[in-house]
């Protein structure tokens, strides 16, 4: 079992980028990206994969406690100079310290505002009619006004934050790999999650992924805890329940599949991991929790999603390919390609598509988690051989729940809604980092070839569909 990153992989994989970033911009060369872009670009690939083969060699041989301090620090500093520098960035770019076409944002930032005004005057009815609208989403807001109650409306403190609530996610992600995978698995996926750009680009955002990701890899971890303890306490039941509890205050469909997870692994979980006893204690639990979520406002949000899970995809779809400056092939689009490709989309954008600077921007992100999905791929081939899927049920009730749901949903190629399982794509990859063998790299260079000829086929698409190509 490796406990490391080979530079076999990292180098291939850097190789591959360049190669890719060359062939796409030699072919649409008159859509070639802007220079900055290929800059951010090569700095996620290159400082991803040298700094995950490097710091898993360096760190492999540290104690469990200077481990956990350098991948605090080490999280804490890539963050914090990301958020400083992509607020002057952005203010740069944009004029304001916002991304580009900030529409959520802006949209989060000034009803925070509102609430804050509210709260100071003793006004609690906005707060009321904001969870009347949609309690999936308030969640953030009510904590973004929270924040700005005690900071004065403060973006920079309230992206600082989420430099604390990132570095806690990738301490988290230590913890569960660990002890779920053992000790080389989770050195490996804490490194790897402390360098994925997606997950370090959104703390300098003000969108509610940061947030979100934190909740999913706490109710994880503390869902996991639970079910691997044998003294459990009505403290240690109750946590998780709360936990998803915020998750349905952030997307309805994170509660339903935190939810759904759960009661899996009541199922599937083998006797060494949960006793019969066990079994009926938190399945009497979930069955509280799954009466009480699904009562009220939260039962019609869940209805609306199952009522609208086929038609919400095809419409837009549609309103894609017929919008101005949208994609006129993006209609063709449905469940039955996406399903599919679900383990790899978005695939990283390499051409100049106007108003998709966030694309471009994060294309090197974009492609270090196509790379990771082999690896991915690894995990599930070993788990299903070795008949041990059921040691990680929980994990994997979550992971492939979500993608299923996303799979038929209007989302399903959005970035921004593949985060919230991000973290589980890297502890699944670090499994399958250390089980990798030599005869595992002629079919990594199998994969390379196939994810070569898919980014040039997607740069194509979202050309071709505008004309362009």
């Amino acid at each position: 079992m490796l406990n490391y990153f080979p530079k076999y992989f990292t180098n291939k994989a850097i190789l591959l980028y360049f190669i890719a970033l060359l062939a796409v911009t030699f072919v649409f060369f008159s859509r070639s990206m802007n220079v900055l872009w290929m800059v951010f670009g090569i700095v996620e690939v290159a400082g991803f994969f040298y700094f995950s083969n490097l710091l898993t060699l360096r760190w492999s041989k540290l104690s469990d406690k200077t481990f956990r301090k350098r991948l605090m620090y080490t999280s804490a500093t890539i963050r914090i100079v990301w958020v400083i520098f992509s607020y002057f960035f952005y203010l740069t770019m944009t004029g304001q310290p916002f991304e580009f076409g900030a529409a959520d944002s802006q949209g989060y930032h000034e009803t925070a505002i509102g609430l804050r005004e509210a709260f100071l005057s003793g006004n609690f009815k906005p707060f009321f009619y904001l969870i009347n609208q949609g309690f999936s989403d308030s969640g953030y807001v009510t904590y973004l006004s929270i924040i700005y109650l005690f900071t004065g409306k403060s973006i920079l403190i309230a992206r600082l934050l989420k430099v604390l609530w990132s570095t806690w996610t990738v301490i988290l992600v230590y913890k569960l790999a660990t002890r779920s995978f053992g000790q080389e698995t989770g050195r490996i996926a804490g490194i790897l999650t402390m360098l994925m750009p997606n997950l370090i680009l959104y703390c300098g955002l003000h969108l509610k992924e940061t947030e979100m990701v934190f909740l999913t890899v706490a109710f994880l971890e503390r869902a996991d805890y639970l079910l691997r303890s044998k003294n459990f306490s009505f403290k240690t039941i109750l946590v998780p329940f709360i936990i998803t509890l915020l998750l349905f205050s952030f997307r309805t469909v994170l509660g339903v599949t935190a939810l759904f997870s759960l009661l899996t692994s009541l199922l599937f979980s083998t006797k060494k991991i949960l006793g019969f006893g066990q079994r009926f204690i938190i399945g009497f639990w979930v069955a509280i929790a799954v009466v009480y979520f699904m009562g009220g406002r939260i039962a019609s949000e869940v209805e609306q999603l199952v009522v609208e899970r086929n038609t919400s995809q095809r419409t837009s779809m549609e309103w894609r390919a017929q919008r101005e400056g949208g994609n006129t092939l993006a209609d063709r689009a449905s469940a039955a390609i996406f399903a599919p490709a679900i383990f790899i989309i978005p695939i990283p954008t390499m051409v100049n598509i106007e108003t998709q600077e966030h694309q471009m921007l994060i294309n090197g992100g974009n492609f270090n988690k196509d790379i990771m999905s082999f690896f991915l791929m690894v995990f599930i081939f070993v788990v299903v051989k070795r008949n041990t899927w059921r040691d990680f049920s929980l994990l994997e009730a979550f992971f492939f729940g979500y993608l299923i749901i996303l799979a038929f949903s209007q989302f399903a190629q959005s970035e921004r809604f593949h985060q919230p399982i991000l973290p589980l794509y890297m502890m699944f990859a670090a499994y399958g980092i250390t089980q990798v063998t030599n005869s595992t790299k002629k079919y990594f260079t199998w994969y390379m070839v196939l994810l070569f000829a898919i980014i040039i086929a997607w740069n194509w698409f979202k050309l071709a569909g505008r004309g362009m190509a």
